[in-house]
């Protein structure tokens, strides 16, 4: 007899006579075919999560068990795609249903009329193994790695004779009988292995002055954006996108709001790679899950996510993730488990909130794939806590897995400084492990400035507590100095203009020089300080101005050359006067 529905609450049922089905399998719904899952069985009962609405669902429907675990279907096809939490594509949904999804609808994930050109990489005779890369497909500027699936491995008997596959078509067939293909199949709540995982030596370059100066992040590294409605979250997150050295970019709109899902959906078609000239989506795949779309699939999608980015990692590719944002994952795991009626620990959340979110940023990493490449994922979720409270569980959890954490604050956002990052607030675990990179691949004196910009902001910080209090003119002068120069530290570096052409994106070797120049500025400015030199004369305004301006008046680190020049002069001239 098979398994049939003896209760539903919301996206959670029941099965009774479940004895065939096995713990995290796909399941068919009801008569409409649902897709769900199994997440646990007691006694011949099987309680499933539905990942669409069940609506309309009835007592006694039948379950149909799958075999299979809850998996994507990984091979040409996925770059440029945009897909729903359970790997639907959503074109192919909308021909089916229009501007909504209509249930129990399947729709392959990867084109099935597309024609590929196959480079062979192996010979009939040859031995090959489980990870090892057998055959390349140019798609879109990406050569995309054809792999022996995990747990296959043999000789090959035969190898196809044709010019152009289409994706379900045998590329090559083992002495065992086994077929290599377009693509494989992985569970995505299991973790692709690897060799090994290697050391966070090489930073993610992102082109935005506050992360690779004061907050970098290495590839294969985790970084948290936490902030309130409204400081900027996507935006950081667009930017990252656009301008991260990675080869792919997964992005996940996990949960978020439909207006905000549809300006991604609308913007990166449209958005330029400033790398290669050609459209952003050549590299990008983008999953779509916003918050009126059932939270089962919510839950889902983060892994879903991840197992794509791992797939490509495994090419050898640096891939980085965008999750946007874990905490309306969170609120669909406290759903379900409300559902489930579980016991709730802090607000709510299940007590294995911190566990999953664990399992989530540990399948961050750079590693030695199966194959001998070298590949990472970079996670970046972004928190979105309730009121701005950093406080609250997700939050709080979340740093205790993550080595970066860039908090947003509202009090920036507001006042107009993009990105909103506190200085004061953020930190990255990754200065450390980064240090030899930037000493022999941008200066060796990069640790050193960047330690001593800390550290004006930090002094600067205590000083503006006295400024509220007590007014900037009950300072002594060379506090006044370490305010001046810290303002010139915050707008003139830390501030950005995402919409710039000249500093949406700055190098490396412009964000060093332009941190060398402020930081000799203030070591010149205090020994005038102390040479009892009018202060607004050391700080005259037409030099703090250019101070302020050079991240958009200089293009580039040897154009700055030019403001060294004139600050040499400017200190020169007073030189002659408190000397005499």
């Amino acid at each position: 007899m098979s398994a049939r529905i003896i209760k539903i609450n919301g996206p959670v049922v029941v099965a009774d006579n479940a004895e065939s089905l096995k713990m995290n399998e796909m399941v068919k719904v009801g008569k409409n075919k649902l897709v769900g899952e199994v997440i646990g069985l007691d006694h011949g009962k099987a309680t499933i999560q539905v990942y669409e609405e069940t609506s309309g669902l009835k007592i006694y429907e039948e379950v149909e068990g799958t075999g299979r675990l809850l998996s994507v279907i990984l091979g040409p096809g996925m770059i440029g795609n945009i897909y729903d939490g359970i790997q639907r594509p959503l074109s192919e949904l909308e021909k089916v249903g229009g501007a909504f999804i209509p249930r129990g609808v399947e729709a392959f994930p990867l084109p099935k009329d597309a024609k590929w050109q196959v480079t062979f990489l192996k010979d009939v005779g040859d031995e090959v193994n489980e990870g090892e890369i057998y055959a390349e497909v140019q798609e879109r500027g990406i050569v995309h790695k054809l792999m022996v699936p995990i747990g296959v491995s043999g000789k090959i008997a035969k190898k196809s004779d044709k010019e152009e596959f289409t994706i379900d078509d045998t590329l090559y067939v083992l002495e065992d009988g086994t077929k290599l293909g377009m693509y494989q199949i992985w569970p995505v709540r299991i973790p692709r292995p690897s060799i090994k995982k290697l050391p966070s030596k090489i930073p993610l370059i992102t082109g935005q002055r506050v992360l690779d100066t004061f907050f970098p992040i290495s590839k294969g590294g985790t970084a948290a954006i936490p902030g309130g409605f409204g400081t900027g979250k996507t935006i950081l997150q667009h930017q990252l996108a656009k301008w991260a050295d990675a080869d792919i970019i997964v992005y996940i709109g996990c949960g978020e709001r439909g207006n905000e899902m549809t300006e991604v959906l609308t913007e990166f078609p449209e958005l330029m790679d400033p790398k290669t000239g050609k459209p952003l989506m050549d590299r990008t795949i983008l999953i779509a899950n916003t918050s009126n779309m059932p939270v089962s699939a919510r839950e889902a999608s983060i892994y879903t996510g991840i197992t794509i980015a791992e797939y490509f990692r495994d090419m050898g590719y640096s891939v980085a993730i965008m999750a946007d944002s874990t905490s309306r994952w969170a609120e669909a795991l406290r759903e379900l488990s409300g559902r489930l009626e579980e016991i709730p620990a802090e607000e709510g959340y299940p007590a294995y909130l911190s566990s999953r979110i664990a399992e989530f940023y540990e399948r961050a990493g750079r590693v030695e794939t199966l194959s001998g490449e070298e590949g990472s994922v970079t996670v970046i979720g972004a928190v979105s806590p309730p009121g701005g409270d950093f406080s609250e569980p997700v939050t709080t959890h979340t740093k205790r897995y993550v080595k970066c954490f860039w908090a947003l604050d509202k009090s920036l956002a507001y006042s107009r400084h993009y990105p909103a990052i506190n200085w004061n607030t953020s930190y990255s675990g990754y200065v450390e492990d980064l240090k030899d990179w930037y000493s022999e691949n941008v200066n060796e004196k990069w640790y050193e400035y960047r330690g001593r910009a800390m550290e004006l902001l930090a002094e600067d910080g205590k000083l503006q507590e006295i400024i509220k209090i007590m007014g900037e003119d009950v300072l002594p002068d060379m506090q006044k100095l370490v305010v001046g120069i810290a303002r010139v530290i915050k707008v003139g570096l830390l501030q950005q203009n995402a919409y710039s052409e000249v500093d949406s994106f700055c190098p490396l070797d412009k964000q060093f020089e332009m941190l060398k120049i402020v930081v000799d500025f203030y070591d010149r400015a205090r020994k005038f300080v102390e040479m009892n030199a009018a202060l607004s004369e050391i700080l005259k305004g037409s030099i703090i101005s250019k101070l302020m301006r050079m991240k958009e008046d200089y293009k580039t680190a040897e154009d700055l050359k030019e403001l060294e020049k004139e600050i040499e002069e400017h200190f020169k001239e007073l030189e002659k006067v408190y000397k005499e």
